[in-house]
This record gives C-alpha cells, sequence and structure tokens, in this order.
C-alpha cells in the first residue's frame, strides 16, 4: 500500500495546497495543520503563517466592530453603527481581496512578505 505523504510529493499539489491556505476563512484550517504537522517544507510553512496571521487580524477586527455594533445599538447611537458596519465591510473585503493579492503572488511565485507581519510571523511556531 502507498503512503499518503508520498500523494503530496508532487510540486503542483504542492503549489495548490498553498493556494488552499489562502482561502479566505475556510484556507486557516488546512494552514494551523500544516503548522502543526513538523515535516512540511519552508514554504508551506511561510504561507500558513501569513494565512494564519491575517485571518486572525480580520477576526479580532470583525468581533470588535461587531460588538462595537451592539453597544451603539443599545445606546441608541444609530448613526455610530451605521459607520462601523460600514468598517466592518471595508475590513471583510480588504482581508478577501488581501487574500487574492497574495494568491496572485504565490501563482507569480513571489515572496509573501507584507508590511509590519514578517516580525511577527516569526514568533509563530
Amino acid at each position: 500500500m502507498e503512503d499518503s505523504r508520498d500523494v503530496f510529493e508532487n510540486r503542483s499539489l504542492k503549489r495548490l495546497l498553498l493556494f488552499i491556505y489562502l482561502v479566505p476563512i475556510f484556507g486557516v484550517v488546512p494552514a494551523i495543520w500544516t503548522l502543526n504537522r513538523r515535516d512540511s517544507d519552508r514554504k508551506q510553512r511561510e504561507v500558513s503563517r501569513v494565512a494564519i496571521l491575517v485571518g486572525l487580524a480580520w477576526l479580532l477586527g470583525t468581533l470588535g466592530l461587531t460588538s462595537g455594533v451592539a453597544v451603539a445599538n443599545a445606546e441608541n447611537a444609530q448613526g455610530m453603527g451605521i459607520s462601523l458596519l460600514l468598517f466592518n465591510s471595508v475590513l471583510t473585503s480588504g482581508y478577501f481581496l488581501n487574500n487574492v493579492w497574495l494568491m496572485v503572488r504565490v501563482w507569480r511565485r513571489q515572496s509573501l512578505n507584507l508590511p509590519g507581519l514578517k516580525r511577527v510571523t516569526k514568533y509563530m511556531p
């Protein structure tokens, strides 16, 4: 019987995995799985770190803005709630566009250096 790890030795499948890591929201799960596995290569770990960090930033921003909307609605500040919802939609659209941009950079075989994230990703496993 063939080892299941031999399937991922194909270069095109490894590159497809890099795209899967950058799928917004759902790609974070395989990225976390890859970081927990210690036998992945350097490029997979780099893309996984960036995908997790960008996804975590989006999640924290969305939770913060959504809780701000709930507080604004409780205090009858409708204008503030609408502006927070607008910022939340801009944040989510930016997250999706950022992941598409990162996918294009993977497709072109360019580095995934995002400004300010290089320092943070070196502390991840």
